[in-house]
């Protein structure tokens, strides 16, 4: 496809995460427009354009795609919806950023990322970390053999259950598997895991245990895993959305020949590095909008003056990891 030279967006699905994490970046961000957004809900379509500076507002998202005034489309809604916008636009001529979980499950991942191949329209995907001043910071120590060779990495990520999720009248979308293919587990982990892609190198395999203790949904609360990366380091994780507050937890720990670095997926504590020499710690603050960076590249490379980490390609990585996972 030609380059742009300014990316006029449209974004399907304006809610929650458009409004705290991705949103103000798509018309603040250099050479980047928000020109439309489209929610089956006409008011709080309207609403979000207001707010958010954008000159039109839709309820249907095939008006929004051909849309002449709209050249990339951000799909920003629930999983269940991701293949169907996502190839919609791509057979349009229109470039995709789409949220993650990629889609439902790795075979739609694949048809997404068939589709852009034979249209030769790109297709990125929301991995921000790939971009974030935090976890560059981090594989710049690695790069620099801080801690020697990698040998291991150990994720925990551990929380209690929301409020929403002890009464089903208020069970959000998140652990209904009809629409999000997966409970907390498939939206959250794919950050992580895609991160550790992004840091370590390929997983080539991955195997996992999954259950649900809490009996809160029907979908898993809890998840034990093992990989390993084509380097030959190797990992566990444990995932956990079932625990008292007490029992909170947000971390991954990298081990190497000579040291070892601890970081969080998602709460940004201190990067910490202990070696033979002593501990130092780098604190990093998180991003006001976690994907700004990301969208930055995004826009670069759709106008041909830089290029983006996190594209179908290489979320689709991360897809077949998470689902060998899952199915165990």
């Amino acid at each position: 496809m030609d380059n742009l030279t300014e990316v006029n967006w449209g974004i399907i699905g304006c809610g929650d995460v458009c409004e705290r994490k991705s949103g103000p970046a798509f018309y603040q961000v250099e050479h980047s427009r928000l020109v439309a957004v489209m929610r089956r809900d006409g008011e709080k379509a309207r609403e979000f354009a207001r707010r958010h500076q954008a000159p039109k507002y839709y309820t249907d998202a095939e008006e929004l795609i051909h849309d002449p005034d709209v050249n990339a489309i951000y799909v920003a809604t629930p999983p269940d919806t991701h293949l169907f916008y996502t190839v919609k636009a791509l057979r349009a001529g229109k470039p995709v950023y789409v949220e993650k979980p990629m889609a439902m499950d790795y075979r739609e991942c694949l048809e997404m990322v068939r589709v852009s191949r034979e249209t030769g329209v790109k297709l990125f995907v929301a991995f921000p970390r790939r971009c974030i001043d935090y976890f560059l910071k981090i594989r710049e120590l690695l790069a620099e053999e801080k801690i020697g060779t990698v040998l291991s990495v150990e994720v925990r990520l551990v929380r209690p259950p929301q409020e929403t999720d002890k009464d089903p009248a208020t069970h959000t979308w998140r652990v209904k598997k009809e629409i999000a293919g997966g409970g907390y587990f498939y939206d959250m982990a794919p950050h992580t895991l895609d991160v550790l892609d992004f840091l370590l190198g390929e997983i080539a395999e991955a195997k996992g245990y999954t259950a649900n203790r809490g009996n809160w949904y029907e979908v898993e609360d809890l998840v034990s895993a093992a990989f390993r990366f084509t380097s030959g380091v190797v990992g566990t994780g444990l995932w956990c959305y079932t625990s008292d507050e007490t029992q909170r937890e947000d971390s991954v720990e990298i081990t190497g020949t000579r040291g070892r670095i601890s970081f969080s997926s998602f709460t940004y504590t201190p990067i910490r590095v202990v070696t033979s020499q002593g501990i130092e710690t780098y604190p990093i603050p998180a991003p006001a909008f976690s994907q700004w960076q990301i969208i930055e590249r995004v826009v670069a490379e759709l106008r041909g003056t830089g290029t983006c980490p996190s594209t179908g390609e290489s979320s689709l990585r991360t897809a077949k990891i998470l689902e060998q996972i899952y199915q165990g």
